[in-house]
């Protein structure tokens, strides 16, 4: 019976998560070649070696792990607030908050790219605002500024729900004695609530950090020429210079550099649990 309600997930994840990885696994092995597709099959590791040696892709992956690396910092700091306010909050307007969280999702990711494009612009709605004050425009499109306003609106919420629904699950009780003991609201935070809203935490922060370093439509949309990340880079390889070894040899790279130690630090043993 178990297997039987099994059998779909492990479909799904064959066919729309296995069967991809094999397959750009198998293209990142393959030879560049002047046919329909652009590659031919072989057991090379070319395309692989040059992404590990090549400067250039190591630029680019550096780069993102920067952007993401800065862009959950930034998460967290707004999210944790704001997830920590939304589960202090009675339950008659907990819903109505949680709403507006996620009241983003509810219109496309492009639109919303987008909507940030006019707000943005040199003849855009927030110079427009600026300059109706008496304040000199400012240069925000295409600059690293731009692409971390877009990146941090579009990822806050995957920070923001899986903290607060952790938070809200906690035992005030224990707040509550840590304060009757002398305990001032810091320390109540540090040794009570923080510790408890850990595990939250850690998949929010997975949830941001993971997508974001292969993010490419917001750093192409909104970032300058300077804002170098994998993504980029592999579309480049991908439509400009139709290398699709490369490419898969890249993106194989991501893959395993994000899934790695994700799985490692799962089946490491743990000497207890919070």
């Amino acid at each position: 019976m178990r297997t039987l309600f099994l059998a779909p997930l492990w479909a799904w994840l064959t066919l729309f998560v296995a069967a991809p990885a094999l397959l750009i696994a198998v293209i990142a092995l393959a030879i560049p070649a002047d046919t329909v597709p652009p590659f031919r099959l072989a057991l090379a590791p070319d395309a692989l070696i040059q992404a590990l040696t090549d400067s250039f892709y190591w630029h680019g992956f550096l780069g993102s792990l920067r952007i993401a690396a800065i862009s959950t910092l930034a998460c967290l700091a707004i999210g944790y607030p704001m997830a920590l306010a939304i589960a202090r909050t009675s339950a008659r307007w907990r819903g109505l908050l949680l709403a507006i969280v996620i009241l983003p999702f509810w219109s496309g990711f492009l639109l919303r790219i987008t909507a940030w494009i006019g707000i943005l612009r040199d003849e855009g709605y927030l110079n427009a605002i600026l300059s109706a004050v008496g304040i000199a425009k400012i240069q925000l499109m295409n600059t690293d500024a731009a692409m971390f306003i877009g990146i941090i609106y579009c990822y806050l919420p995957f920070l923001i729900l899986p903290l607060e629904s952790r938070l809200s699950s906690a035992d005030r009780s224990l707040e509550q004695a840590a304060a009757d003991l002398g305990a001032t609201p810091v320390r109540v935070f540090v040794h009570v609530t923080l510790p408890h809203s850990l595990p939250g935490m850690f998949a929010g922060l997975a949830l941001v950090f993971i997508p974001v370093t292969g993010e490419y439509v917001i750093p192409e949309l909104l970032g300058g020429p300077s804002s170098i990340t994998i993504g980029r880079v592999i579309a480049d390889e991908f439509f400009n210079n139709n290398d699709w070894p490369q490419a898969s040899a890249l993106a194989l790279i991501l893959l395993a550099a994000l899934v790695l130690p994700a799985t490692i630090a799962r089946r490491a043993p743990r000497g207890g649990r919070i």
